[in-house]
């Protein structure tokens, strides 16, 4: 009888965490380049999710990876945090701001302001891979619908992930013909994080694969001994990115485990993955 709880727990389990591996062909391209995360940026001339960031990862042939929030006045912004203060010095959340005051807020005191994602979208080229992270935070199901809107004409290269399995599914359900990505880590080493324990064990599990279906999953390369994406990646054979790769060791280190790698604080040593 145990034997059989058992097998039956395992057999859930599997089902729970498999992902859909039915569109990896669409990945393909995002395994030939290396993703810029947020741009290729340094904190310094180029500062993060920035246009000129994104000019240079364009110049040197990479793919980006990218996050987007709403404002106050629903414009699509490209920025990563909740709060504007590690970027611009001003402690208020993006999306009490209304885009017009944004542009009064320089990064890190350059010359660049947020952008709006429509003036990102201008500067990359058809070949460029992009990734769009939609922020799990806030207004997210409207950043999503936005989103789709403004991609319906686009005709580069791009798939939509989130750390949220509720945007995740709502592309599911609403805009299947979108490649979707699931985004995790190990929530459980996050000492910082006031989610519920065991939300926490949920995500860091990818026990939500069922119900979103997730084209590939995006998981954080310094958690990649997780048994639950080792499954998924040894077993399932589901496409998987890797975030963030700081340097050529840790690259080499992880690479068998992943198909697409993004990366900041290091330059690749070889042009493209592979």
């Amino acid at each position: 009888m145990l034997i059989k709880i058992l097998i039956i727990f395992i057999v859930l389990y599997l089902m729970a965490i498999y992902p859909d591996t039915s569109r990896k062909a669409k990945m393909r391209p995002y395994e030939q380049k290396f993703i810029a995360h947020r741009g290729l940026y340094d904190n310094v001339t180029y500062p993060e999710n920035s246009l000129s960031a994104f000019q240079k990862a364009v110049e040197n042939d990479y793919g980006i990876e990218l996050d987007l929030q709403l404002t106050a006045d629903d414009q699509l912004v490209v920025f990563h945090d909740v709060s504007l203060l590690r970027m611009t010095g001003i402690d208020r959340k993006l999306t009490d701001c209304t885009y017009e005051e944004l542009l009064g807020y320089p990064l890190l005191n350059s010359e660049e302001r947020i952008p709006l994602f429509a003036e990102v979208l201008k500067v990359l080229r058809p070949d460029t891979p992009l990734i769009i992270e939609i922020k799990p935070e806030g207004r997210y199901i409207e950043t999503t619908q936005k989103t789709v809107e403004m991609m319906r004409n686009y005709e580069g290269l791009y798939n939509m992930e989130s750390f949220n399995p509720s945007v995740v599914r709502y592309l599911r359900m609403n805009e299947p013909q979108i490649v979707r990505g699931q985004l995790s880590y190990d929530y459980l080493r996050n000492k910082d994080s006031d989610l519920p324990f065991h939300i926490k064990f949920i995500l860091t599990n990818l026990l939500t694969n069922f119900y979103n279906r997730p084209d590939y999953i995006a998981y954080d390369c310094k958690h990649c001994d997780n048994i639950s994406f080792q499954l998924v990646s040894r077993l399932c054979k589901a496409e998987c990115v890797a975030w963030t790769v700081q340097s050529q060791e840790e690259y080499e280190k992880i690479k068998h485990l992943y198909g697409c790698f993004i990366f900041d604080s290091f330059i690749p040593k070889d042009r493209y993955p592979g």
